[in-house]
């Protein structure tokens, strides 16, 4: 179900969009790809969602569809350098159009530290975080600058601005912060905007159910280090908040943005300084 903000207006209405990481791992919430997928299309996007596994592409798509939205699945692995023009082309298909991209990807099993990360490791986090956002952008921009409202978004953390052990990770989400800076200049004149949305610590089925597992914790215990840790309220951030965020990024109310990078973290940020 749609968490309401705001005003009901179809703030995307007629426009098209892809979600690229529109399904989710399974969990007690919802996570950041589904809950954006959901709002675009409760806005009035048709949706393509991507995902790497079929049954959860087509999850997000029979709950746009129960709310009476409009969605397809589409299956893509994002390091492989077909999926971005199949995934541009199916949306072209579907509804002749694309206006909006929102790259929902990433990953950081493996990442343990300089010292001890393997290269395998270090080069399948930096190929899906960073090269498959580099495939998908090289694939949509021509899309985009065709369409009138053109948006790209990316998905990065803030573990790209703060200080973590976990070297990958916060490289390969620095150099997407990077790419999309680049993008969103040589993009500007033809009228693309290219933003990047930040999430610090959220309550979704990667970070909790994926994290506990890792490190043999109970959800709750977690929950309850991870709430903790946010200045504002002492509580983590939902997919909700992270769908907002797109949602604004891709319509009309921010149409003098670009080049940003905007946390939703609750404060961490501007704690750490």
């Amino acid at each position: 179900m749609i968490e309401e903000r705001g005003d009901a207006a179809k703030r995307l209405a007629g426009r098209t969009a892809i979600v690229v990481g529109g399904g989710q791992t399974p969990g007690d919430t919802i996570g950041n790809g589904k809950a954006t997928a959901q709002l675009f299309a409760h806005h009035g996007a048709r949706v393509l969602v991507v995902d790497r596994a079929l049954d959860r592409a087509q999850e997000t798509v029979s709950a746009i569809e129960r709310a009476g939205g409009e969605a397809r699945a589409h299956v893509a692995n994002v390091t492989d350098e077909a999926a971005g023009p199949a995934m541009v082309a199916a949306a072209r298909e579907a509804w002749g159009q694309v206006d909006i991209v929102h790259y929902n990807v990433g990953i950081g099993s493996g990442d343990l530290g300089v010292r001890r990360t393997a290269l395998e490791d270090w080069n399948t986090i930096h190929d899906v975080n960073l090269t498959g956002a580099f495939l998908t952008a090289k694939a949509a921009i021509p899309a985009l600058r065709e369409s009138a409202a053109g948006s790209l978004i990316f998905v990065s953390s803030i573990a790209s601005k703060a200080g973590v052990d976990m070297s990958a990770y916060k490289t390969s989400k620095a150099g997407l912060n990077a790419l999309a800076q680049t993008l969103a200049v040589t993009n500007a004149k033809a009228g693309v905007r290219v933003n990047t949305i930040l999430p610090g610590l959220m309550d979704t089925p990667m970070a909790i159910e994926g994290i506990a597992d890792a490190r043999g914790v109970g959800k709750d215990d977690l929950r309850s280090e991870r709430d903790r840790a946010v200045p504002l309220g002492r509580k983590m951030g939902t997919a909700w908040d992270v769908a907002y965020a797109a949602l604004w990024l891709a319509g009309d109310e921010s149409r003098f943005v670009t080049g940003i990078e905007l946390p939703i973290d609750g404060g961490q940020l501007a704690r750490r300084g």
